[in-house]
């Protein structure tokens, strides 16, 4: 190579670029290494998916919306302000979900700070110090001889450390910690949902029981009119003691009824007062004892992403992503880490002059570092990631499963207690017209008042078995929202909300 010497030293130009070029050349591996990352990639776990419900409701395939849950409102659905108060009040005060939002902000924090890692660390440090020496003078903390008398020392330091994410450990802790926060997330839409579910449950057993009190209440006072005209008969003798013994039967038995539904009433408007984060005694419903219950019509088509939008299926593929990611982790582990290092700064007995150049001091440097024996323990490491890996695949396929299973049970329960209400629909209809006929026959003096009162008896019964069947399919709705995952509009903004079938012709005074 010819040489050009000027001055200014320009002959040792090649040798400098000589070096730039290899210092480059090792930049680039390293960074074309650390785009690696060692253990497989995360594929979503296939699962069979059918393509039609057994209990006569189309199945149709449709792009996963996960978020969906967490912005419905499908409590609208049943037209009670009463019960929409509660379950906002609920997704704003319960504990419950206080905690599920304070797990999914512990596991964004996780999140963070496995993000921080891929990022230099850079520190800084300034000390000062002043000690004293006899006339033997003495040894400093550092190990040097100091002198007889007062000495002041001092430093202000600047170091920086950053681990080289050659294979990916980091990168797959990253992928791992953002899989186990999106389960946390789909958790939390699972926390909200089950306690707006709970609230419905409640809040229409809590209406049931009031139907059921006011229809007892007037079974009381008609066994209790038709006790005392047995008691009349007894007296004059056309009636015998055994069917005063039996007309006290039937009263005592509808008062022992009506305390039972009275309790089962206040346990229920307790559980919402827990629910809605106020204790027990500050949570009061005024009954309602005429309550029509209504309920969302199911479509004849449910698309797919119901189901995938389930908060538990979410939760649980998220889970075997995150563990998928924790195999490279643990495969990371058998190569060796490389950390650049840079230490700089000045050190000096004088603190006016510390800020000088010849005070100061630097260092520079990698860390390469490896593990060469270990007993085991990472090969044990790689089959504990595989293994929980296939541990939550396992549980995504059952997961995904049971939720089929629950969706396929609702549907079961919504269509038989549909035709039910549609049966005692009829019962009730033709009591009601043999009760007209009793009256009108009482009115015209050809039947008797007990005869009257009987059919009575009679009519309230076909009522209160038709009024808890629709309370019945009522909860079965909330039932088959819930396992849905939050109803069946998935896209508020471009979807027609569901119709409301109303089950009774009563109105709900509210």
């Amino acid at each position: 190579m010819n040489l050009s010497v000027t001055p200014g030293g320009d002959a040792v130009r090649p040798r400098l670029n000589r070096n730039a070029l290899r210092w480059c050349c090792v930049a680039a591996m390293v960074f074309c290494i650390a785009g690696c990352a060692v253990g497989p990639d995360y594929k979503k776990v296939a699962v069979e998916i059918p393509q039609s419900f057994k209990e006569g409701v189309d199945w149709q395939r449709a792009n996963a919306n996960p978020q969906a849950s967490l912005s419905s409102t499908w409590w609208l659905e049943y037209s009670d302000t009463t019960l929409t108060h509660l379950v906002e009040q609920a997704q704003k005060a319960n504990p419950t979900i206080a905690q599920a939002q304070a797990a999914w902000r512990l596991a964004q924090a996780d999140v963070d700070v496995n993000v921080a890692s891929l990022f230099p660390f850079i520190g800084a440090g300034a000390s000062g110090v002043r000690s004293g020496a006899g006339t033997a003078g003495a040894v400093s903390a550092s190990g040097a001889s100091l002198p007889p008398g007062v000495h002041n020392f001092g430093s202000a330091d600047l170091s920086a450390a950053w681990e080289l994410d050659l294979w990916g450990s980091i990168r797959r802790q990253v992928e791992s910690s953002k899989a186990s926060a999106q389960a946390s997330d789909a958790q939390l839409a699972g926390v909200r949902l089950s306690i707006a579910a709970s609230v419905a449950t409640d809040y229409f057993a809590l209406r049931q029981s009031d139907v059921d009190i006011g229809l007892l209440e007037q079974q009381q006072q008609i066994d209790a009119r038709i006790l005392d005209m047995t008691r009349a008969s007894y007296a004059q003798g056309e009636a015998s003691n055994d069917s005063v013994l039996a007309a006290q039967d039937n009263l005592e038995l509808v008062i022992a009824d009506l305390q039972a539904t009275k309790t089962s009433r206040e346990q229920h408007e307790h559980a919402l007062a827990v629910l809605t984060g106020v204790p027990p005694a500050s949570l009061s419903i005024a009954p309602v004892s005429n309550y029509a219950f209504i309920a969302p019509t199911v479509p004849l088509a449910l698309p797919s992403q119901l189901l995938e939008r389930r908060y538990d299926v979410v939760s649980a593929e998220r889970n075997a992503a995150a563990a998928n990611a924790k195999i490279g982790v643990a495969e990371a582990a058998f190569f060796p880490t490389l950390t650049l290092s840079a230490q700089g700064g000045f050190q000096h007995n004088a603190l006016a002059t510390l800020f000088s150049a010849p005070n100061r001091f630097w260092t520079l440097g990698p860390d390469l570092a490896a593990t060469i024996f270990d007993g085991g323990a990472r090969t044990a490491a790689v089959h504990e990631a595989r293994a929980t890996y296939d541990k939550s695949v396992g549980a995504y396929r059952q997961t995904v499963l049971s939720a089929f299973q629950n969706v396929e049970d609702n549907l079961s329960s919504w269509n038989h207690l549909a035709q039910q209400a549609q049966a005692f629909a009829e019962i009730y209809r033709r009591n009601r017209q043999l009760f007209d006929s009793q009256h009108a026959q009482y009115e015209f003096g050809t039947a008797s008042e007990q005869n009257v009162l009987t059919q009575q008896l009679t009519l309230l019964l076909a009522q209160q078995n038709l009024s808890d069947t629709q309370a019945a399919l009522t909860l079965a709705s909330v039932t088959l929202i819930r396992n849905l995952g939050g109803g069946w509009q998935w896209n508020g903004a471009n979807e027609a909300p569901a119709s409301v079938a109303t089950l009774s012709s009563s109105g709900n005074g509210r």
